[in-house]
Parts: C-alpha cells; structure tokens; sequence
C-alpha cells in the first residue's frame, strides 16, 4: 500500500487524537507508536487506540441509551393524550424541521470554530431541554403544545449538533480509522437503540413517561463529562474571510458539482422521507394492530435496533470503501422488502422478527453512506457537507412524517408503510443503474484527495487512478 506522508497532513490524525500538543511541542503519540498500540487491538477495534475517541464512545453510549428512551416515551405520551397518527405525524416534523432549515448554518459553525467547544455547548442544552420536559410530565403539567415546543428545540440543537459530531469524528481519529470509527459509532447508536426502548417500555407502563424523560436528562451527564476530559488541539482556521452565507453556499456547491455524493444523498433522503417514517407509526402499530401496548412498542422498537447492531457489527470488520455502492442499493432493496413484508403481518412475533432485516439494512446504508461521503470531502468543507447530509438523513424525516400521518389518515398504517418501502425498492434500482459511472469518479475524488492532502490510506483498494488535472486543480483549491 503507497503511502504519501505530508508533515502536519498524515500525522495530524495521531497527534489530534490523542494529545492537545500543537505543532511547537509536539509530544503526540507517534505513527510507530500508534501502530504498535493498534497491533494490541483486535482489527475491528483500531479506532479506539485513539483516547479522545474512547471517551466519546463511552460517553455517547450511555447518553443514547437515553436519548432512544425519551424517543420512544414521548411517542406514546403523545399517542396516550391524542390519540391520533396525525399529530404523532406532526411531532416528528416539529423535532426534525430545524434540522433541515438550520443544518447548513450549523455545518458552516463547524468548520468555522472549535467542533469540541460546540458539541459541549449543544449536549449540554439537550440535557436541559430533557429536564424540562420531565418535570411537565412528573408533575401532570405536561400538554401537547409543551412537547411540540421541547421538539422543536431540541431539532434547533440537533442542526448544530449533528454535522458537528459527524465532522468531529476525523478529528479524533483521522481518515485511516474513519470507517472504523463510523461503524463502530453506528453499532453504539444501534446498541443503544436496542437497549433504550425496552427500558422504555418498561418503564413507561410501570411508572411513567416523564422518568424516561428524567433518565434521559441524567444520561446526558456521562457525554459531557467524556468530553471535558478530553485533551484536544486548536484547529488552524483554513476558510478564508468570507462571509457566513458565501461559506454555506460553497458546501452545496461541492455537493451538486459531485457525482457520487449527489446521488449518494439523493438516495439517503429517499429512504429518509418515504421508509424511516414508518417509525412514527410504530405506536399505532404496537396497540392497535399487534395489540401490544407500551412493551410491545419498546420490543419492536428494540427488534429493528438489534437488526441495525447487528448491521453495524459486519461493517466494522470491514478494511476499506470497495463495494460500499453496491451495499448501499443492496441495504435500500432490502428495507424496502422489509417493510412491505411488515405491513403485512399481524402477528406480533412475526412483525418483530420482520423489523430485524429492517434495521440490518437501514444500517447498512446510513452506515455505507456516511463512510463513502466523509472519504470523498476535502477536510474544510467536511463540516457543511455533513450538514447537507444530516438534511437528507434527519431533514427529510420531518416532511416524511408528515407525509406518514397524512397517508396513514387516508390508507392506514400498513399500506402508508408498504407504499414507501416500494418507494425505497425503486430508488435502489435508478441508484444501482448508475453506479458504474459513479463508482469511476469517485476513485478520481479519492486519489486527488490523497495526492493533495497526504492521506495514504487505501480507501478504493486502488491506487493507480490517473486524476484529471481539472479535479486535481479543482480539489487542491478546495
């Protein structure tokens, strides 16, 4: 494998990740010691030589666990004191909205100041916004509009939060361990996500929702502490002196100029808006339908975060990006099947074991797309770009819930849920057509990336690309 060491390019990850040294004392692990620690761990695991990641890692899962179980929780409270899909419809559009209205401006904050300092000041106004809502529900203050404009909030958080997490990720662990990082970051979510619902349904049937709400708040406790024990360095300030909405506009200008992420996030706003909604209706699902009440929310909530565990377990074994187009319309085919497949039964057992190869193909290709993504943005545009992917992975969402609730009125929840996994099968198959021509072009990206930045790593597991010299122009300017 070539490498194309650049001082101050190649072991900038090294020295970020595990030390605030910046280049005059540069007492940072070095690669050979980093490469003897990494030896230590098992292959799967590289990314946690890193010790800025481990304590966000650690950190994250406890606060996920909290975060799942507040999601869950206040679908059934506001199911519990509505009763009605359309407003279960309306609450995730209140949450996700900011997000896709506001996520350019949070993309463009992070690549503008310090992406640790943010991710501090954002969680700690997530705990916030978690403690008020549970002492409205604790104290049987709590009422629809209060949960709409908690939701709303927290969606304003999550603009800035979001695409600053996703690009901070590089920055603790640099690009040879990025896919390991974002898997490994995905089996988190996902453990999370498996965990959270259950306790939630248990806890909601037997005391309540406003202590899932309380939990939560608490939960929140373990990231913050992670990241003030975290020693980072000052990132040197690479974007030139223009104006805020000059800088916005460059990200989405690399966005619509670039094939593969074009198409990539085309394809991830898709599933966003006409598959993930099918969580929305999940309440409906659970009591109505498969006549399980609030545990039986939590079970089938939990059985689609075990199916993306498990999703995001094979891709953390994975050495490199060969192959992840195809996984992706692989991973969109099979969602679509699933939930087609799920609106159809009406056993219980039998819609959660359908919800296992949901959330084992959701995974893989919220997974596969960010990894293919973040390998083909320049470092100083990675945070907007991440912001216009958190627009099509949690943006779309909003407008799908709507959409949801709408057709759930008028179809009901089994046909609203088949029809848009049909949505994401032919969105697989237009992806799929393309991806010969757009597997081309971005191992061009990638390999003018390398030559440019002095990354080595072999991303495409091919290295002997000749890069145009309008792309290479194009990505050094960049």
């Amino acid at each position: 494998m070539t490498r194309l060491d650049k001082p101050g390019a190649g072991s900038k990850a090294a020295d970020v990740g595990d030390s605030g040294h910046d280049k005059s004392g540069r007492a940072a692990v070095t690669r050979r010691e980093q490469s003897e620690r990494s030896s230590k761990l098992p292959f799967a695991l590289r990314a946690f030589r890193h010790r800025n990641y481990r304590l966000f890692f650690g950190g994250q899962t406890i606060s996920l666990v909290g975060t799942w179980m507040q999601t869950v929780a206040q679908s059934w409270l506001v199911y519990r004191l509505t009763g009605s899909a359309v407003l279960l419809g309306f609450v995730g559009f209140a949450s996700q909205i900011p997000v896709f209205l506001m996520a350019p401006i949070g993309g463009s904050v992070a690549d503008r100041y310090n992406r640790h300092r943010i991710i501090v000041i954002t969680q700690t106004s997530a705990m916030l916004l978690a403690f008020v809502l549970s002492v409205l529900t604790l104290t049987g203050l709590v009422q629809v509009w209060h949960i709409f404009t908690l939701a709303a909030m927290l969606g304003l958080v999550n603009a800035f939060d979001i695409p600053t997490r996703q690009a901070f990720v590089v920055d603790m662990v640099g690009r040879e361990d990025l896919i390991n990082a974002v898997a490994l970051n995905s089996s988190m979510i996902n453990g999370a996500r498996m965990i959270g619902p259950a306790l939630a349904g248990v806890l909601v049937a037997s005391v309540g929702e406003g202590w899932c709400f309380l939990a939560n708040g608490v939960s929140y406790v373990a990231v913050i502490a992670g990241l003030m024990m975290m020693k980072t360095a000052a990132r040197p300030h690479t974007l030139p002196d223009d104006s805020a909405f000059a800088s916005i506009i460059e990200g989405f200008r690399y966005v619509r100029h670039t094939g593969p992420v074009r198409a990539l996030l085309l394809m991830l706003g898709l599933v966003s808006l006409m598959g993930m909604p099918y969580a929305v209706l999940m309440p409906i699902f659970a009591d109505e339908i498969l006549h399980g009440g609030p545990r039986g929310l939590g079970l089938l909530m939990g059985a689609a975060g075990f199916g993306a565990l498990a999703g995001a377990l094979v891709l953390v074994a994975k050495k490199g990006i060969r192959g992840l187009g195809y996984w992706v319309a692989f991973a969109a085919t099979g969602f679509g099947l699933s939930l087609i497949l799920f609106s159809l039964s009406r056993t219980f057992w039998l819609s959660a074991a359908l919800l296992l190869p949901a959330g084992f193909c959701m995974m893989i290709g919220l997974a596969s797309s960010n990894t293919l993504i973040q390998s083909l943005v320049p470092d100083k545009l990675r945070g907007r770009v991440m912001a216009v992917y958190s627009m099509m992975f949690m943006g779309m969402a909003p407008f799908g819930s709507l959409l949801a609730g709408a057709l759930a009125h008028r179809l009901g929840a089994p046909g609203t849920v088949a029809f848009g996994g049909l949505a994401c099968i032919t969105g697989a198959l237009v992806f799929g057509l393309r991806l010969p021509m757009l597997h081309h072009e971005a191992r061009q990206i990638i390999v003018a990336l390398q030559v440019a930045g002095g990354e080595p790593e072999e991303m495409t597991g091919q290295t002997s690309v000749p890069v145009p010299q309008e792309l290479h122009n194009k990505t050094a300017q960049s």
